[in-house]
């Protein structure tokens, strides 16, 4: 299987100290890194919504002589397997359908190194209470998460609304004992969950992040990121890979909640009771 454009792209960042206007920029050329090598410099400043000698001080800051030499290696390393004979190029909803394919791949490979994930479930299950925490485009994949986490841990707290009462429920998880935030962040990034990220911090508070780049706004204030791309092919983003990644951290989690086999059979014997279920 060949290394995905988005994947040779983050190789190329990674381990490169970038400033914030900079991040944006590798941020945005994640995000389309099928059409980034055919940009000009002043598109992908466009695009990313700085200068265009922002773009240029980029791909300097990469080791190379200016943008075109960027454009250059980017369309260089493309395989021609990933190109597209003429007069059979997909439509845009299955196109949308192969970006997401190829996001989930990503997730796989990410997923060869278990220990973060491993690591951020012990830090989950140990959080007693979890404040789990998605805003806006972000609010479903925190509630599915919290859905299915109360059914083994015994505390989960659902921050899924903003405003001045958001720092406030923080708060109140820290005097109760939380010792770790969970957080989805999907693009659009809203600046209260930035914020909220930064308050949690002050409070001592360890943040676990599920986002959708190593280079979103998030970063900063989190000390775990695990990275799950969103398909950008629709005129909304689609989330498949974090909603599996959530799930991943379900799994993780459970593992390190003595007695979460237990809980699960008896919310079955329960449900089957009461007749929850028509299946």
């Amino acid at each position: 299987m060949s290394e995905s454009a988005a994947a040779r792209l983050q190789a190329l960042f990674d381990g490169k100290r970038l400033t914030p206007t900079q991040r944006r920029i590798a941020h945005c050329m994640v995000r389309g890194a099928a059409e980034v090598p055919y940009l000009s410099s002043v598109e992908l400043a466009e695009l990313a919504g700085v200068s265009q000698p922002s773009v240029t001080r980029f791909a300097v800051a990469l080791g190379f002589d200016g943008y075109p030499a960027l454009r250059r290696h980017l369309r260089d390393s493309t395989p021609a397997s990933e190109s597209t004979a003429p007069g059979t190029e997909p439509n845009e909803y299955q196109q949308a359908v192969a970006g997401e394919i190829e996001n989930l791949r990503r997730l796989a490979d990410l997923l060869a190194d278990p220990a973060p994930v491993e690591r951020a479930g012990e830090l989950l299950a140990a959080s007693r209470p979890l404040p789990v925490l998605g805003l806006r485009a972000a609010a479903s994949q925190a509630f599915g998460f919290s859905y299915f986490a109360a059914k083994v841990h015994p505390d989960v707290r659902l921050l899924d609304e903003g405003g001045t009462m958001l720092g406030d429920r923080l708060d109140a998880a820290r005097r109760a004992g939380a010792s770790t935030l969970l957080c989805f962040a999907l693009p659009r990034h809203p600046r209260e969950v930035v914020d909220a990220l930064a308050h949690a911090k002050s409070l001592g508070l360890t943040v676990v992040t599920v986002a959708d780049s190593s280079f979103a706004p998030v970063a900063a204030h989190s000390d775990l990121l695990l990275p799950a791309a969103v398909g950008t092919g629709l005129a909304f983003d689609t989330a498949c890979a974090p909603m599996l990644l959530g799930r991943v951290l379900l799994e993780a989690m459970a593992d390190h909640i003595p007695g979460a086999e237990s809980r699960l059979e008896e919310f079955d014997t329960q449900a089957a009771a009461r007749g929850l279920f028509a299946d």
